[in-house]
Parts: C-alpha cells; structure tokens; sequence
C-alpha cells in the first residue's frame, strides 16, 4: 500500500504545472506566429487544391470534348463554307 501511495504521489508531482520562469522576446514570438501562419496557409492551399482537383479535371475533360468537336467540324469539308463566311468554291 505504501508503494501504491508513492507512486500516485510520484505521478501527480509529475503532472501537477508549475511556475514556469520563461521569458518570450518579441523576435522569438514573431518568428513564432509568422511560422504558424506560413504553416496554417500552407495546410490551406493544399486542401484547396485537394478540393478544386476534380472540379479542373471535370472542365478540363468538357473543355477537351468541345475541342474534338470543333477539330471533327475543321477535318470535315463540308464545313469549310461555313466558317470561312460566305464565299463560295472560288473564294470570293
């Protein structure tokens, strides 16, 4: 039972706090907050970018099928007349 009662006294010495005589100079608090914050905007973008990826990928995939459309249509004469205007065969 001694040990027992020891070794709770042991343990709450260990996790009681105490006066911490600690002092912070402006320089080492700065440097302190400007890290958090470069690691804040840091986690930040990364899941913004984590986020945006499958909406850019669904655009980019629209945006690659409007192309075939528009190279099908150029491959294809008889849509030559219509994007050249109104000329006609002779080009007048």
């Amino acid at each position: 039972m001694r040990r027992f009662i020891a070794s709770i006294c042991f343990v709450l010495a260990l996790t009681v706090p105490t006066v911490a005589f600690a002092y912070v100079g402006p320089g080492a608090g700065l440097g302190l907050l400007s890290a958090l914050w470069a690691l804040i905007a840091a986690l930040a973008t990364a899941l913004s970018f984590i986020i945006a990826w499958p909406f850019r990928k669904a655009l980019k995939r629209r945006r690659a099928s409007r192309g075939m459309e528009t190279a099908e249509k150029r491959a294809d004469p008889t849509h030559w007349n219509e994007r050249e205007g109104s000329r006609d065969e002779t080009g007048r």
